[in-house]
Parts: structure tokens; C-alpha cells; sequence
């Protein structure tokens, strides 16, 4: 029903303000029962604790890598020779932008990111 315990929240509630209770058979949570309310949003609170900590040990994880030098990320389709050159061929406008795509092996957006780049 709901693609977070957010979105679950804001259902029941809507749910609740339009005189429907919220029954889940397989937890066995009844939100028309003062009970049912109450483990319906421990869960809810639990749910979202369990999400932070994810976050947090993920942010944590990602810094230590970038502390020991490690970058995220996919590689780069070509080193920074092959860019300078690419750039210099698109510039000339002498040889077709699908020409260069096929000569570097690479997509239209990754040559015109590269170019992006190269502008900067």
C-alpha cells in the first residue's frame, strides 16, 4: 500500500479522518483500537530509527573510504589525454559528433558531459 512507512502514515491518517480503520491481518494491527494505534506507530518509530542508523552507517562507510583514498563512483570512459583530444576534435567541428562517439568508444551524453567539463 504505501512505499514507506511515510507514506503508510499519511494513508492510515487519511484513512482514519474519513471514518476507515487501517487492519493489518498478517501483524494483526487494528487502528480502530487505542492498542492497535499504539503498535501501528512503534512500529512506524522503529521503522524509521532502523532507516537512520542504515544512513548514518552508510555516510560513515563512504568517509572512511574517501579517508583512505578510495573514490566512489563509476571510472571515467577515458583518461585525461583522450578527453583533452575529444575536445579538441569537437571544437574543430571538422569531424561529426557520431564520428568521434565511434572513435572513442563512447555515448553522445559522455561526450558532451566531457565537453561540459572541459568548458569549465
Amino acid at each position: 500500500m504505501g512505499r514507506s512507512i511515510r507514506d503508510l502514515i499519511d494513508w492510515v491518517t487519511t484513512l482514519e479522518n474519513d471514518g476507515v480503520g487501517f487492519r493489518s491481518l498478517q501483524e494483526s494491527i487494528d487502528t480502530t483500537t487505542s492498542n492497535g494505534k499504539l503498535v501501528f506507530h512503534l512500529f512506524a518509530a522503529l521503522a524509521e530509527f532502523e532507516r537512520n542508523l542504515i544512513s548514518e552507517r552508510t555516510r560513515a562507510g563512504l568517509d572512511a573510504a574517501r579517508a583512505r583514498g578510495r573514490k566512489g563512483g563509476r571510472p571515467k570512459a577515458l583518461d585525461d589525454e583522450k578527453r583533452k583530444l575529444l575536445i579538441d576534435f569537437y571544437e574543430q567541428k571538422k569531424t561529426p559528433v557520431n564520428t568521434l562517439c565511434k572513435m572513442m568508444e563512447i555515448s553522445k551524453p559522455t561526450l558532451y558531459s566531457y565537453i561540459k567539463e572541459g568548458n569549465n
